[in-house]
């Protein structure tokens, strides 16, 4: 059964009290937008169709960055979510299938619970709803089911107090053929109170007109709805809880669990142990048996097995950590690659660099790979050792068991197993040190003196 989704993301969110469209701000380093794309991505619909409004531009330029193949369709008026889903008309022209309607502000909807959805639909349903068993039901539609069946969906503000009782309530997502879906819109009014198209009026249409209608229920928890930042917030703690949870279950160790931060896309192989305040962006895979230390940040990377990084280490993108390497204390890398057993102990910048295995790259040492104009690479040898303090002037190379004299300034190439030596050679003044202290002393006393007779004067 061929599929597409129509992902409705044209809301303003007033409540975010915010200039970026409600759709665009994250959970885990993903536009909220992003996760309903993630979760419908799973079930490899044949068109994915984005219905853009407050913002378009901006929504439609990320979403294609998430997926170049996505559709675009433009809600100019907020008329309701049945408006809203009728402007994908265009997008889908041609199509033949099923579609699912999801909500650019609905993270956590599981693939899982789409595919129960489909299975339903395959099994005889004609329209299927997905719907919880809601703790708090306040503001949200109720779902009428009358000898297994699903009758109707009330909203909230039109619902009697006999239909307040229902605590099944509607999640907003529906499933059905898309010809029927488009035919069902096509009648829907706006007789409420809100004068507006709710794409929940299909049901009792499509229940007048025979068509069976049906519930696919599913936790509470999937369907939390992002509209301020206090929700945003909530948001964002469930996804860590659950992702800190997996990753344990899965092999890692978090020794202080509450204070990791993991990322949409992270990959933590067995035996990882991560220490408290981590956080990892977007984009780390770690292999089996690293350690990542306290206090440290990383992003856009790769960390072999067996290697550590940190304490208090920056690890940024296009970084690759070879097995068994160390990044230490106070260590920034960026766009390097560090070979197997390679060491940057502490306090230096290597960035757009080649560290061959088991080269030793000393306290201080710098990368100097930017000319203000263009980025240059550094490479370093295995078996290399590069002294304290060494600045390394890209493009650069230093061979394979080479050596650098501490505090060098290296702007030409070391061929291996040579020493590069590039420092001012030491002079020693005898004396000179205690004949201008005494001098600065004598002017630090007369200046003294001056002030007095000023004052006294």
């Amino acid at each position: 059964m061929s599929l597409s989704l129509i992902i409705l993301a044209a809301g303003r969110g007033t409540r975010m009290v915010s200039d970026l469209p409600k759709v665009l701000h994250e959970v885990a380093d993903l536009p909220l937008v992003g996760h309903a794309m993630a979760a419908g991505a799973a079930l490899r619909p044949e068109r994915c169709v984005v219905v853009t409004g407050h913002g378009a531009d901006r929504v439609a330029s990320c979403v294609q960055a998430l997926n170049p193949e996505v559709r675009l369709a433009h809600q100019a008026e907020q008329k309701g979510t049945a408006h809203a889903v009728a402007q994908a008309g265009a997008a889908l022209d041609g199509f033949s299938g099923d579609a699912i309607v999801l909500y650019g502000d609905t993270p956590f909807i599981r693939p899982e619970t789409l595919q129960a959805m489909q299975a339903r639909r395959r099994t005889g349903a004609d329209v299927v709803v997905l719907g919880f068993e809601a703790a708090e039901p306040g503001r949200y539609g109720r779902l009428i089911v009358e000898d297994g069946s699903l009758t109707r969906i009330v909203e909230a503000k039109d619902a009697t107090e006999a239909e307040l009782a229902v605590r099944l309530c509607n999640s907003g997502v529906i499933c059905a053929d898309w010809a029927t879906m488009r035919a069902l819109i096509d009648r829907v009014g706006n007789d409420n109170a809100s004068k507006e198209y709710y794409l929940t009026d299909i049901i009792g249409l499509a229940a007048s007109d025979g068509l069976h209608c049906v519930v696919e229920q599913c936790d509470e928890a999937e369907t939390m709805g992002i509209n301020s930042r206090a929700e945003l917030a909530r948001a964002e703690a469930t996804f860590q809880a659950a992702a800190r949870t997996q990753a344990m279950a899965e092999g890692a160790t978090l020794t202080a669990p509450d204070t990791v931060f993991l990322s949409h896309d992270t990959r933590l192989g067995h035996d990882v142990t991560i220490e408290p305040h981590v956080v990892l962006g977007p984009g780390v895979t770690v292999a089996d048996g690293a350690r990542l230390r306290a206090f440290s940040h990383l992003e856009g990377c790769e960390v072999g097995s067996g290697a550590v990084v940190g304490p208090y280490a920056r690890v940024r993108p296009g970084t690759r950590v070879g097995a068994g390497a160390r990044i230490g204390n106070f260590v920034e890398t960026k766009s390097a690659n560090l070979g197997k057993g390679a060491k940057i102990n502490h306090l230096s910048y290597i960035g757009d660099a080649e560290i061959g295995a088991d080269a030793n790259i000393g306290a201080g040492t710098i990368t100097c790979n930017y000319d203000g104009v263009f980025k240059h690479r550094t490479e370093v040898g295995a078996g290399a050792f590069i002294g304290t303090n060494t600045a390394l002037v890209a493009p650069v190379a230093v061979g394979a068991g080479a050596m650098t004299a501490a505090g060098s300034v290296i702007t030409a190439d070391v061929p291996d197993g040579a020493l590069g030596i590039a420092r001012a050679q030491q002079v020693n003044k005898p004396g000179l040190a205690r004949r201008l202290r005494e001098k600065l002393l004598a002017l630090k006393a007369k200046l003294a003196a001056n002030d007095n007779i000023s004052s006294d004067g």
